[in-house]
């Protein structure tokens, strides 16, 4: 993809003058001309939205923005980023979480969006997109400048496929697996990718079709510790430091939020400077903020980086290679598995042994002592440039940092625990015992590193949780909406229906990652952003358009998978709808459960997450009305279906975090602690937005039409209900099976 490059050719002057406020077009004129570009019709959701990102990128105030399902939401974000970035100079980066949407927003929607306003603006856009040091190839290691990669039991050619068998397809013509060639050796990659080296201008690994494994990309990829810089000999050709490049020199950049994620770990220099930063998707910025601040120690890892410092650092690594000896019998017989107060007695003593044998292995790495001749001698500008020694240093430092931040005296910032090996999957599963450490909280993380210096605009179809943003605002670090603003920007009505905050939620400021950017009163602190909240709904008739089926005469889930009860619900239910049904299950063997024993009962097919690639399994389930799909959480966002296909979404259960989930366990205990109420704050939090996100998979059109059937009698008794309720879209709700029957079999007659 070489949007980047081409669209800065040609601009003699990188650093152009912003507009006067006369010369700049206005904000509906230019979305006009965008929508006319796709050949859309005019979108009041839309523009809006549009207005209210333009107020808040002038004001300075971060903005909240929840826009269903049909708005056109990137449309309503990127006119008035690319209006600002060329207008104002000022650069806009824009992330999103999955990577569908990221290659719609950077190969459709963001240069439609810059050819169809260029004409109005004072010089065409320039746009980049930006990704991890890894995601690119690195032709000095594919040209054998780096050393070969161990290979260990698990890293066997092929070995993406030592993953937890699947059930096998019970369908005919199906064979068990991913649907790809399971033969094709590690060698076979490397070749292709070889070859791809020579032709490719971007280095991207997601041009690449089909892909390859993981394995195989290590091969022809490096991190960005391993990289040599500016010692590097082919730097000029290097990938990644060219998009990088690219994205100083643009106006509008796209990346994820996993570069989000290592920005907000006080790593600001991912991302090229910015004044605004839009994420959609954001309700998932949270977890990916958790996920790349999450760490893991093991003896594995402790004789991975003492193997690679031995061999192409000469480096004496006895004491690093014994503490890692000491540290696997101590995880194999450490009592507990989750450690509130931080790790103890002999637990900690072998953490804290490798962290000192580490940062003495890290001292006979320097560059300096590996130029007195730890490796026959040279010079330090030799040993800087070393490949080996480089890949020595990068798995050492990273080994010493997270040793010294499991072992610190003071670990409250944190939640430890220990993931023992998986008897399970016949010894496919979890094969080592490892120790975690994720952030208690990331608030502030993201307050500080991201919405600090930037203006924050955070968008998705699900922010309102419960009828209000104000408990997911809080885990984003943001204070209450701006004191007397009483709407949104540019006019438009605050987001949200009546209701408010689950009870206990916003206590004391607690947000559902456990830290909160309110005082007890409620009102901003000093150090923590306004912002605005602004709902635009959806151009969707939800209550004409859908039905949501509770069924209440269920008992509650226990802790089997699925009941008879739910069995003969799901059969009944999918006759009547003649298939068309996406299943959205709490887990694996949930979603194996129920498809085996439809596949046994009904004359229908039946697809389950496992039998092939996801996106394949999703483009058979749109191709034929007759066929459903059932999965786990992959399927509750991002699949989009619209037509006959899908008339029917069932969700087994409420889906809340499982119980043993040592993260959200400690961020609502945390949350209790200062008095507020962790489940509804945590867990329930976390239901209503993977709820939203289910039960939207339901109407993607205008034309659509259907049922939501949660199977969770809960939805409908439990106190918790109505704040779940509030976050779903507004379908007509009912507890009568005859009367849903009776719909999807009209809907399947139509």
């Amino acid at each position: 993809m070489s949007v980047g490059r081409r669209t800065i050719e040609g601009v003699t002057n990188a650093t152009d003058a912003p507009a006067t406020s006369t010369d700049v077009p206005d904000i509906d004129d230019l979305l006009d001309l965008a929508v006319g570009e796709l050949g859309g019709a005019r979108r009041e959701g839309q523009h809006q939205m549009a207005r209210a990102v333009t107020a808040a990128i002038e004001s300075g105030e971060h903005l909240l923005v929840q826009a269903g399902t049909g708005t056109g939401k990137s449309l309503g974000y990127l006119v008035p980023a690319v209006r600002h970035a060329v207008s104002a100079g000022e650069k806009v980066v824009v992330s999103t979480a999955t990577l569908a949407l990221q290659r719609q927003v950077i190969t459709r929607d963001l240069p439609l969006v810059a050819d169809a306003v260029a004409p109005k603006l004072a010089r065409t856009p320039r746009l980049a997109l930006l990704k991890g040091w890894h995601n690119y190839l690195c032709k000095h290691k594919v040209a054998g400048g780096y050393p070969g990669d161990d290979t260990t039991l698990f890293d066997l050619p092929g070995g993406q496929e030592h993953a937890a068998p699947e059930a096998p397809a019970k369908r005919a013509g199906r064979s068990p697996g991913r649907g790809r060639d399971d033969a094709a050796s590690l060698a076979d990659h490397v070749r292709r990718l070889n070859d791809w080296a020579s032709e490719t201008t971007t280095g991207d690994r997601d041009d690449l079709v089909p892909g390859v494994p993981d394995k195989a990309w290590r091969q022809v990829s490096v991190t960005r510790l391993e990289c040599l810089g500016n010692k590097c000999p082919m730097l000029a050709e290097c990938f990644p430091d060219q998009a990088r490049a690219a994205a100083r020199e643009a106006d509008v950049v796209v990346t994820n939020h996993a570069m989000l994620g290592i920005a907000a770990g006080g790593n600001p220099g991912v991302l090229p400077e910015h004044q605004v930063l839009i994420v959609d998707e954001a309700h998932e910025l949270v977890d990916r903020v958790t996920a790349s601040a999450t760490v893991e120690l093991s003896a594995a890892s402790v004789d991975h980086a003492a193997r690679l410092a031995r061999r192409h650092g000469g480096a004496d690594t006895t004491a690093l290679e014994d503490a890692g000896t000491v540290l696997g019998t101590v995880l194999v017989t450490a009592q507990g598995d989750r450690f509130p107060q931080g790790l103890q007695g002999e637990l900690r003593d072998a953490v804290a042994g490798v962290r000192d044998a580490a940062r003495d292995v890290l001292s006979e790495l320097k560059p300096e002592k590996q130029a007195g001749g730890s490796k026959g001698g040279g010079s330090q500008a030799a040993s800087d440039g070393d490949p080996g020694l480089k890949l020595a240093q990068g798995a050492v430092l990273q080994l010493f940092e997270v040793a010294e931040r499991m072992a610190a005296e003071d670990t409250t910032a944190d939640v430890l625990w220990l993931n023992r090996p998986d008897a399970a999957w016949g010894g496919f599963g979890e094969s080592v015992s490892r120790l975690h450490a994720a952030p208690l909280h990331v608030a502030g993380l993201i307050r500080t590193h991201l919405l600090g210096e930037a203006t924050g605009v955070l968008t998705s179809a699900t922010l309102a949780l419960g009828g209000t943003f104000e408990p997911i605002a809080s885990t984003f670090g943001l204070g209450r909406k701006a004191a007397g603003s009483g709407g949104a920007p540019g006019g438009a009505g605050s987001g949200g229906a009546a209701g408010g905050a689950p009870d206990g939620a916003g206590a004391r400021g607690a947000g559902a990652d456990g830290a909160g950017a309110r005082t007890a009163g409620g009102a901003a602190t000093d150090d923590t952003p306004v912002w605005q909240g602004l709902d635009v709904g959806s151009p969707f008739d939800y209550a004409k358009q859908g039905i949501c089926y509770i069924a209440r005469h269920l008992p509650k889930p226990g802790r089997e998978p699925t009941t008879d009860a739910q069995l003969d619900e799901i059969a009944e239910l999918v006759t009547a709808a003649g298939g068309r049904t996406l299943g959205l299950f709490s887990s694996r063997r949930a979603a194996q459960a129920a498809a085996e024993a439809m596949r046994e009962r009904l004359d229908l097919p039946i697809l389950v997450q496992g039998d092939d690639q996801l996106p394949t399994l999703v483009r058979e389930f749109a191709a034929d009305p007759a066929t459903s799909l059932f999965g786990t959480l992959s399927l509750w966002q991002g699949v989009d279906v619209p037509g006959p296909s899908c008339q029917l979404v069932i969700i087994d259960r409420v889906p809340f975090p499982r119980p043993d989930d040592p993260v959200k366990a400690a961020r609502a205990r945390a949350i209790e602690e200062r008095g507020g109420n962790g489940f509804m704050a945590v867990s329930a939090t976390h239901a209503a937005l993977l709820l939203a996100q289910g039960a939207g998979r339901l109407i993607r059109s205008t034309k659509d039409r259907g049922v939501v059937a949660v199977l969770d009698p809960r939805l409908a008794t439990a106190r918790y209900g109505s704040f779940l309720m509030r976050s779903m879209p507004g379908f007509w709700p009912t507890s009568d099976t005859t009367l849903v029957r009776a719909a999807l079999q009209r809907l399947n007659q139509a």
